[in-house]
C-alpha cells in the first residue's frame, strides 16, 4: 500500500485504527511494517498501539479531543469534567479529556492532548449522546449528557453524595440540569450513593430556581 492509498481510506478522519486498513485481501504483517515505517518517516503519529493520526501536513482537519478520546479507547465515551464542562456546568477549564469505559482504565499523553479513561461497569455504560463538534456541522463526538455526566463524578469519586462536594462542583446553569431526569437516571442506576447525590442536586436546582420539587 502507498501512503496516497492510505489517505484515501482515511479521506477526513484524521484519527483512525489500523482495522481501517485490513479489510479485504491484505496481510496484517505487510500492514503493521507499513504503519511501522510511517510513523519513522513522520507522516503518522502513534497515539496507542492500533490508533494512529496523520500528521499535520496530511490531515484534511484538525480533530477534535473528544474524537480522538473515542477512537482511542472503544467503547468510551466523555464523560466527568470533561463533559460538565462540555455543556457548560463547570467554570473551570478542564486540560485533561475524561472518559469511562468497560475497558481496564488508562491514561494517554499524546500529541493531541492527555487522556484519562476511567472504568465502570457494563450495566452503567448509557446515558451519553451524539453532541456536534464545536465549528462542524457534520462530525459528532458521544458525550455524557449533563445528568449521567455528573452521575459518573459522583460514581468514581469517593465523598462525592456529600453536598458539600456538590456544592463544592460551584455548578453552573443548573436551570439545565433536569431534575426528574437526574433522578430517574440514579433511579436506574441501582446505586444508593447516586440516589442521594441526586435528590441533593434536585434539591438545588429548585432552590436556584425559587421553586420546591417533592422527589
Amino acid at each position: 500500500m502507498k501512503f496516497a492509498e492510505l489517505l484515501d481510506i482515511v479521506g477526513d478522519e484524521p484519527v483512525f485504527t489500523s482495522s481501517l486498513l485490513r479489510a479485504g485481501d491484505v496481510d496484517p504483517v505487510d500492514i503493521a511494517s507499513q504503519l511501522s515505517r510511517w510513523v519513522a518517516s513522520g507522516k503518522l503519529l502513534s497515539l496507542r498501539r492500533g490508533v494512529y493520526a496523520l500528521a499535520p501536513p496530511y490531515r484534511r482537519r484538525e480533530p477534535h479531543a473528544f474524537e480522538v478520546a473515542n477512537v482511542l479507547v472503544r467503547p468510551s465515551y466523555v464523560s466527568l469534567e470533561s463533559a460538565l464542562a462540555f455543556h457548560g456546568l463547570i467554570p473551570e477549564a478542564v486540560f485533561v479529556t475524561t472518559s469511562v469505559t468497560t475497558a481496564r482504565p488508562s491514561a494517554y499523553e499524546t500529541s493531541l492532548g492527555r487522556f484519562d479513561f476511567r472504568h465502570i461497569s457494563s450495566a452503567l455504560l448509557w446515558g451519553y449522546a451524539e453532541e456536534r463538534i464545536a465549528g462542524d456541522p457534520v462530525r459528532t463526538v458521544l458525550v455524557a449528557r449533563p445528568e449521567k455526566a455528573l452521575l459518573d463524578l459522583v460514581y468514581l469519586r469517593p465523598g462525592a453524595d456529600s453536598a458539600a462536594f456538590l456544592r463544592q462542583l460551584r455548578l453552573d446553569r443548573l436551570e439545565s440540569v433536569d431534575a426528574v431526569l437526574l433522578v430517574e437516571y440514579a433511579g436506574r442506576s441501582g446505586k444508593p450513593k447516586l440516589l442521594r447525590a441526586a435528590r441533593r442536586v434536585a434539591r438545588m436546582v429548585d432552590e436556584r430556581s425559587g421553586e420546591w420539587r417533592e422527589l
